[in-house]
């Protein structure tokens, strides 16, 4: 917003969490918003009609839930869930509602703090901008590399006895899709596959009579991860992990055992790590006093700081990048969502809606909405600088 005109007011108010809302996701193709809050309620509202379309207890309310996700890896019908009961469900959408049981139940049994990361492709921005759903997934298959995944993890440590982590056939391997988290050993990064439910690779490697690598050693809990799939890296996923000591770790899949760069922006741990829609920079924030957005060269495999941002007050929850890489938020301890140029580094709004901690932020794909969750249980709905044309 221009310094001469206040900050605007959330354009709905979604009421209805008897619990703090603790994430916010946009479906990529539809107009849904899913949110889920920490006695394990996940809701799924109407955009268009700010309406509550279904309600389901989903994770158990000792636990509550961590994360909800979309994305177009999974499909049309399908998002994801990820309670603080160690479990991370896969679910169908029926006319705006879930079916009543989970199509996978992936059983991690990690119990911290750290969200789940589908993987972020940028030649999904092609799909999202119009493709068949049957050209949609041809190119998905074509371009994540599952096949090098595998590869690299058939010789992993598995999370149960006679479980497989190589490929069966090629036609299922094509199929399977994939989720990092942070893992049972908590320095390190598990890869799963949504479709069987299997565990395919962690990394750093070492066994359970080994201490962790050095590459990990003394950096305490992966507290956030980002998966994706660089342009320049012919398929390859990398991961990102934010930890407790305030480092920033880069991975290639192909290599589980070195990360490709490690670099340490913040004092305090990294509580949250988005990638730019390009896979080449992105923005990470921290239990520190400010926010830090970096850039990536994945040739010479180094990080470099475009822009830090000194915050008035300390924490932030989450962060996120609008689709067209214009745009990033924040939700910060502080009940306020600050809105920055991604491009220039620009403080551009600061959003005082919310009366306790902001948790979570989040962009629709067509760039026009964006949602804000908090303690206070509502989640805000904004529109903020919409794309003159969108597709």
């Amino acid at each position: 917003m221009s310094k001469n005109r206040p900050p605007p007011d959330p354009i709905a108010v979604l009421r209805g969490h008897r619990a703090s809302v603790t994430n916010v996701c946009f479906h990529w193709s539809k107009p849904l918003l899913f949110s889920g809050s920490t006695d394990g309620e996940l809701r799924v509202w109407d955009t268009i009609q700010h309406r509550t379309l279904s309600s389901s207890w989903v994770h158990g309310a000792a636990h509550g839930i961590m994360c909800v996700a979309s994305g177009p890896s999974l499909g049309d019908n399908k998002i994801v869930s990820q309670g603080r009961d160690g479990t991370v469900k896969l679910w169908d959408i029926e006319n705006g509602g879930l079916c009543r049981t989970p199509l996978v139940t992936i059983r991690t049994n990690t119990y911290h703090f750290c969200k789940l990361s589908l993987v972020k492709n940028p030649a999904e921005r092609t799909k999202e901008a119009g493709m068949s759903m049957q050209e949609k997934h041809s190119d998905l298959k074509q371009d994540t590399g599952e096949d090098r995944l595998h590869d690299s993890g058939a010789n992993a440590s598995e999370y149960k006895p006679g479980q497989s982590s190589g490929p069966k056939d090629s036609a299922e391997t094509e199929s399977q899709k994939y989720i990092a988290i942070s893992g049972e050993q908590s320095s390190q990064v598990e890869i799963w596959d949504l479709h069987t439910a299997e565990r395919c690779v962690s990394f750093p490697q070492f066994s359970l009579n080994e201490l962790p690598s050095d590459s990990t050693k003394g950096r305490g809990i992966c507290m956030a991860v980002q998966a994706f799939i660089p342009s320049e890296g012919q398929g390859s996923l990398n991961i990102l992990s934010g930890y407790e000591d305030g480092s920033l770790l880069w991975w290639d899949i192909r290599n589980p055992g070195k990360p490709l760069s490690s670099v340490k922006f913040h004092s305090e741990p990294v509580t949250s790590v988005s990638i730019d829609n390009s896979c080449s920079g992105g923005v990470s924030g921290a239990a520190d006093d400010k926010i830090v957005l970096f850039s990536m060269d994945y040739n010479l495999g180094t990080f470099g700081v475009r822009k830090e941002i000194n915050l008035e007050r300390q924490g932030i929850s989450d962060t996120s990048i609008r689709l067209d890489d214009k745009i990033a938020a924040t939700a910060g301890w502080d009940r306020r969502v600050r809105i920055y140029n991604y491009r220039k580094g620009s403080p551009l709004a600061i959003l005082k809606y919310h009366s306790a901690t902001c948790n979570a932020v989040s962009f629709s794909t067509n760039c026009r909405l964006m949602a804000s969750s908090s303690e206070d249980m509502t989640v805000a709905l904004w529109e903020l600088y919409p794309p003159k044309c969108v597709a």
